[in-house]
């Protein structure tokens, strides 16, 4: 494996999520972060499917990598946190969400690719 086809594949993965993640928030509409939440959630799915298939690093560590974002979230929850009370609900669902929805993505994926 080459790192640079690691290199090209998270360049390929980070336009992927920009792409990706913005089509869903302009759907959705502002407030939630769902545009985030459902890049994270595809990551988990198919990074658990990649590792059960014996994919190689170029895709999980790559392409995945650049893909998801733990960043984005992070900034994201923080900013809702700071709506006060009506955020702090609010960040709490998005926190729930994301690693409900990620571990069970991840599990469904590892399934699949089994």
């Amino acid at each position: 494996m080459s790192p640079w086809a690691v290199v090209l594949a998270g360049g390929i993965g980070g336009l992927a999520r920009y792409w990706v993640s913005g089509a869903v928030q302009r759907r959705a509409g502002p407030g939630f972060p769902v545009g985030t939440l459902v890049v994270n959630v595809l990551g988990c799915v198919a990074l658990g499917v990649a590792e059960a298939s014996g994919a190689g690093a170029v895709l999980a560590v790559g392409f995945l990598g650049g893909f998801t974002t733990f960043s984005t979230w992070m900034v994201e929850t923080v900013e809702t946190l700071s709506l006060g009370r009506v955020g702090r609900r609010r960040a709490a669902v998005e926190l729930g969400a994301a690693i409900l929805l990620g571990t069970l993505g991840y599990v469904v994926g590892r399934r699949f690719g089994g």
